[in-house]
């Protein structure tokens, strides 16, 4: 089973679905796939792919123990929850041109991870095939939690929202 979280912000990211369905059909992906989709509204036309808008952090627990990988968009707390897991994480950051986000703040935290080896950290989600057909040699580092330089990074993101 493949997890995909879109987190829980009142924000969309129905693009990232559609690609994920486009692969179910083309056989890209063959397990099921669980989406825990937030405030995205997306039917689903396969029936491989099941959605659940919000769930409890028990529920959420569980379906990340389960999943063979999980699939994020790029916030911090789900990608955090998966690695701490010990999950291996696809991460496709929210575009602020999409309006899926209020900035690109996503990008810098995808590559942040992605740059450490902690994660298959996408730009966008046409480069999710190739991650998926590459996932099962993934071999992640292990993350190592550094308070100090996420702190850091929070900040400077919010010094410069303005």
């Amino acid at each position: 089973m493949i997890f995909v979280m879109l987190g829980t912000q009142n924000n969309i990211f129905e693009r990232l679905l559609k690609e994920i369905e486009r692969l179910i059909d083309k056989n890209v992906i063959n397990e099921k796939v669980v989406v825990q989709a937030g405030y995205t509204e997306y039917k689903p036309q396969n029936k491989k792919m099941k959605i659940i808008d919000f769930m409890s952090r028990e529920e959420l627990d569980i379906f990340e123990q389960k999943a063979n990988f999980i699939i994020t968009h790029g916030g911090v707390g789900s990608i955090l929850t998966s690695l701490e897991k010990r999950k291996k994480v696809i991460a496709v950051p929210r575009l602020h041109e999409y309006g899926e986000h209020v900035n690109n703040h996503q990008i810098e935290i995808v590559e942040k991870f992605n740059k450490s080896g902690n994660i298959i950290g996408l730009q966008s989600v046409e480069e999710l095939e190739k991650a998926i057909k590459s996932i099962q040699n993934f071999e992640p580092k292990p993350y190592v939690e550094n308070n100090d330089k996420m702190l850091n990074l929070i900040a400077n993101f919010i010094d410069n929202i303005k």
